[in-house]
């Protein structure tokens, strides 16, 4: 019997513009009827996810940053993984040549702090980037001198870069490589149509599996009662913690080839409800 549903939000939840398919919140909304806790999983912060949450008729826990932070809907934090400072200054003077595609996120008390995600030269008019910029700027503010400076208070949750795919996949591959890859996590997230990638680092030992397996733990669920849902990269270790693993028919095939889960429809098809109905509710 599933007790938690795991959904990630973009390329699951959301359809391929970025819309709530009224199908698929129909089935969170049963769900939910009967018992089942939501939680969304998700590489957004939480700010770019608070639109959706507000949407959401329903109880939900929200896993933000790859799993950096689990929050409340009002965006009281339950759960934080943070990346020491230190281990984020060597990230950051090991990665110079990416100074222009690199911001640093934290974790502020209050949610409508404007220092949540903290840049130093990225290039926000860029039309991959423009877009989310837009949707955010109340939280993102420009480091008032280098962005190393930025640490000085706080220890963030994550360094975040961003770009086009092949120069992302070879910083992927540099961080994980490093000498001191043991100090922090790597997730990669792509959108090879857009060209267009992420890659986070977040603390060591944190991602969307681990920190759904300490949060299931800690509310008293079984991996067997943990159904999970995505369909990019970085979320293969929350479907390898899941008992019922589902990926989207519109993943990478990428995805769909480095294991044998079950493939469910796109998410311009339901994809997500169906699955829901599937596996999910009651028969």
């Amino acid at each position: 019997m599933i007790r938690l549903l795991a959904v990630d939000i973009d390329g699951t939840l959301l359809d391929s513009r970025g819309r709530l398919p009224e199908v698929h919140h129909e089935a969170l909304v049963e769900a939910s009827g009967h018992g089942i806790s939501v939680a969304l999983v998700t590489g957004r912060s939480f700010h770019f996810t608070r639109p959706i949450v507000e949407r959401l008729r329903l109880p939900l826990t929200v896993i933000v940053n790859n799993g950096a932070v689990v929050k409340q809907r009002d965006g009281t934090t339950l759960l934080r993984n943070v990346l020491p400072r230190d281990a984020a200054r060597d990230v950051l003077q090991q990665t110079r040549p990416f100074e222009d595609s690199v911001a640093i996120v934290f974790d502020r008390p209050d949610v409508d702090d404007e220092r949540q995600i903290v840049y130093e030269r990225m290039d926000w008019t860029h039309p991959q980037r423009r877009g989310y910029y837009e949707k955010n700027k109340a939280f993102i503010a420009s480091a008032p001198s280098s962005l190393a400076d930025a640490l000085e208070d706080d220890d963030p949750i994550q360094v975040m870069f961003n770009g086009a795919v092949e120069p992302m996949r070879a910083l992927d591959r540099e961080l994980r490589a490093a000498p001191m890859a043991t100090r922090y996590s790597v997730a990669i997230t792509e959108y090879e149509l857009r060209d267009f990638s992420l890659v986070d680092v977040n603390a060591a030992g944190c991602s969307k599996g681990t920190t759904l397996g300490h949060w299931a733990t800690r509310e008293g669920y079984q991996r067997d009662e943990v159904m999970a849902i995505g369909d990019n990269l970085n979320d293969l270790d929350m479907l390898d913690f899941a008992g019922t693993p589902i990926v989207m028919g519109n993943a990478a095939d990428v995805v769909k080839r480095a294991r044998s889960f079950y493939v469910t429809g796109t998410n311009d098809e339901g994809g997500l409800a169906d699955a829901i109905k599937r596996f999910a509710l009651p028969r």
